[in-house]
């Protein structure tokens, strides 16, 4: 196998990523970009965070603003660099060149600036360098010729020293940089950008060049906020989040039973669309007053309703959310996230998500984030944001609202493939009335429902019932409520007719069973008349045989007798 290019950590989460890692190590980094697009900001970052985080002191040489003034204007930022400077973890040495001070006299050269740089790399043991910015080198000096080789020396120089380091430079019109720089410092090479759309300004970073490395080449959006520079995380490159198998109640019970009865796994995304008034809103409130229920912390991201009204308007379907926000368990930031552009928005959700911690987060919808922007644009942002999400393991429910005339599959952002579970919402009209059904499309990994449920609100929250399939359509409110009336009629009389088959049969079996005893009874007085004639015929005959024995007895007796008078004459 073999060894990987040593790179530095900046410390800033997201360009990291970008770069695998980070800068290289020991070798010199171009950030070069525009006014105002954030080229200090970044090198100050990368040098702080390499003296707190990660051991590495390092020397800021500027060319541009003293370090007074360098230093109060990072102080917002959370950087304290008077007490970096005093525990001798960072040197600040401003380096102040102005044209009309300098005199020429005979060949000039940066060996002055060597010793400057050496001096203050030894006083600390300094792992990390800035120049910042060195376009003042030549603003100062006529003859580029010889101070761009004075800067291949430079380069040189921090090379063998090992220092990482970053150069900053202004951005050029037919160049990367308005001198060339590129040309000397092209191990890396990063370009800021600022652009302003629509009126709405957004910063963008690109590595144009790593050499030795792989690394993220698209452009990515960044902005510099309260805590520092935040480069917005790329989509995950290798898909590495985890996947749980506990899963967590939704709040409405027939829709955890349509889920495989258990709800949703922790950690998933689930995507509710529908057209407007499909009760997209009060699923992903119930959603968040189940996990409140539980003692687990949630956050809502509405675009379309005050705080004050959300919590107002659930209280009619038996959700009061507001004892949840009082105890600090549920917390509904409200705003209109396309007013300060999207990138901007995603970073204070991921800000917001980091300080507060939730376990489940609702989005109330998704398609607010588009309104007249460019769904190619918006798609990428909401990957980012479904992938940070995803790596928290915090279940989000995301709404999303659709147009009619385009069915709800079309019209998702192209997020839908990245949905976990995707439950979708339409109002059925029928018979004068409108009503809402609800039905699950796909829910990965689970055994789920096929069939479609009416969604019913109601004061005391949601409820899906069974439809009713019609001779040609679904059935749904009256029409379903008719139906219902009609089946327990039909069943009703379904009951009292087998009742009534039932009495009818019990009184036939009696009646049979009457018959069985009346003739068992005459077959009984048969059976006696018949054994009486057998025992009185047999009595006849035995008596017929005693007299015809007796007879025989007697015929005998008087035939001896008269022998017996013969003999004795």
């Amino acid at each position: 196998m073999f060894p990987t290019l040593p790179k530095s950590p900046t410390g800033i989460q997201g360009l990291d990523e970008i770069t695998g890692g980070g800068l290289p190590t020991g070798r010199p980094t171009l950030v070069c970009g525009s006014a105002g697009c954030g080229k200090t900001m970044l090198a100050m970052e990368f040098l702080v965070h390499g003296a707190m985080q990660f051991g590495e002191p390092g020397v800021f040489m500027m060319f541009e603003e003293s370090a007074a003034e360098l230093t109060a204007n990072v102080r917002s930022l959370g950087f304290n660099l008077d007490q970096l400077v005093a525990e001798q973890k960072i040197v600040l040495d401003y380096v102040h060149i102005e044209r009309s001070e300098i005199e020429e006299t005979g060949e000039y050269d940066l060996e002055g600036l060597f010793i400057r740089l050496g001096y203050a790399i030894d006083t600390i043991g300094a792992k990390r360098v800035v120049l910042d910015t060195i376009e003042a080198l030549f603003a100062g000096l006529p003859n580029h010729a010889i101070l761009r080789a004075e800067l291949r020396r430079l380069f040189r120089w921090l090379k063998d020293r090992g220092m990482t380091a970053v150069i900053t430079g202004e951005k050029g019109d037919a160049t990367i940089t308005r001198y060339g720089l590129e040309e000397y410092v092209a191990d890396c090479v990063i370009v800021l950008d600022q652009r302003v759309t629509e009126q709405i300004s957004t910063r963008r970073l690109r590595v144009l060049k790593y050499r030795g490395s792989a690394h993220g080449t698209n452009e990515y959006p960044f902005l510099i906020g309260e805590h520092g520079l935040s480069v917005l995380p790329i989509t995950s490159l290798r898909l590495d989040h985890g996947a749980s198998a506990q899963r967590i109640s939704t709040g409405i019970a027939r829709l955890d039973d349509m889920l495989g009865g258990k709800g949703v796994f922790l950690g998933s995304s689930i995507l509710i669309s529908g057209s407007p008034g499909t009760g997209k809103s009060s699923i992903s409130a119930t959603f968040l007053n189940a996990a409140c229920q539980r003692g687990e912390r949630a956050l809502l991201f509405a675009y379309e309703e005050s705080s004050a009204q959300i919590l107002r308007n659930m209280r009619s379907i038996g959700i009061d959310l507001e004892p949840w926000v009082k105890k600090g368990l549920l917390q509904i930031h409200s705003s209109r996230p396309t007013l300060q552009g999207l990138e901007q928005h995603l970073v204070m959700m991921y800000d917001i998500v980091q300080a507060f911690r939730p376990s489940v987060i609702a989005v109330d919808p998704i398609s607010n984030l588009t309104l007249e922007r460019n769904e190619i644009e918006v798609k990428p942002t909401l990957m980012r944001l479904i992938d940070f999400l995803k790596q928290q393991q915090i279940t989000t429910l995301f709404t999303s609202l659709t147009i009619g005339g385009v069915t709800p599959e079309d019209s998702q952002i192209g997020v839908s493939s990245l949905m976990d579970t995707w439950l979708l919402l339409r109002n059925v009209e029928f018979n004068g009335e409108r009503n809402r059904t609800v039905y699950v499309l796909k829910s990965r990994g689970m055994a789920h429902s096929n069939q479609i449920r009416e969604f019913v609100l109601s004061d005391k929250g949601i409820d899906l019932v069974d439809v009713y399939l019609g001779p040609d359509r679904v059935l749904t409110g009256a029409a379903r409520l008719a139906q219902e009336t009609h089946e327990r009629v039909a069943a009703e009389l379904r009951r009292q007719d087998h009742e009534r088959k039932l009495h009818r049969l019990a009184s036939k079996q009696k009646a049979i069973e009457a018959q069985i005893a009346a003739l068992q009874a005459e077959a009984e007085s048969e059976a006696a008349e018949m054994s009486f004639a057998i025992a009185q015929q047999t009595f006849q005959e035995k008596t017929v045989q005693k007299n015809i024995e007796a007879m025989t007895h007697l015929r005998g007796d008087v035939k001896t007798g008269k022998c017996r008078t013969k003999g004795s004459q």
